[in-house]
């Protein structure tokens, strides 16, 4: 019982819901979606047509959350591409993925052990979603328990929301 006391599990998770996800984080969330967006069928030839096309896909696969979180509460769906270092980070991301000669950045992150710390850094970035989605949507409706766990949901699940063929 002296271990559990001394570790002060309570105390560890509120240190650690206080790390910024700026820019590590949020770079990993970037780079897992971006390779996810890279798996799909025709994304390769995509980017090499119509380079602004594949751009915005890649935008709607980092920010689609919050697009679709801000069209369910009523807000401009447009307002957090106003987060200027976010996007210069996703499109930087973007570029070295679809863009770097002989595949070398797009190779070395999907090197399955670098790739496995990505994903995991990416799972922080969706805890922390839904804590924020949750709370977002607390702001604007005090009572409305299903709108704050559907804004929560919708912040992790944007995903599977999107059509598929």
């Amino acid at each position: 019982m002296d271990l559990m006391s001394a570790l002060s599990l309570g105390e560890l998770a509120l240190s650690f819901s206080r790390v910024p996800l700026f820019p590590v984080f949020d770079l990993s969330y970037f780079i897992v979606s971006i390779i996810y967006l890279k798996y799909e069928p025709g994304a390769v030839e995509l980017s090499r047509r119509h380079p602004v096309a594949s751009w915005l896909c890649a935008m709607l696969h980092c920010f689609g959350s919050y697009i679709l979180a801000d069209l369910l509460l009523g807000e401009p769906i447009i307002d957090y591409f106003s987060n200027s270092s976010s996007i210069l980070l996703a499109s930087g991301v973007w570029y070295l993925i679809f863009f770097c000669p002989l595949d070398l950045f797009y190779k070395c992150v999907c090197f399955l052990p670098v790739k496995l710390i990505f994903v995991a850094m990416k799972e922080v970035v969706r805890v922390r979603k839904i804590a924020v989605g949750i709370h977002h949507a607390h702001h604007h409706y005090h009572h409305g328990w299903f709108i704050m766990i559907a804004t929560g949901w919708v912040k992790v699940a944007s995903r599977c929301l999107e059509a598929r063929n």
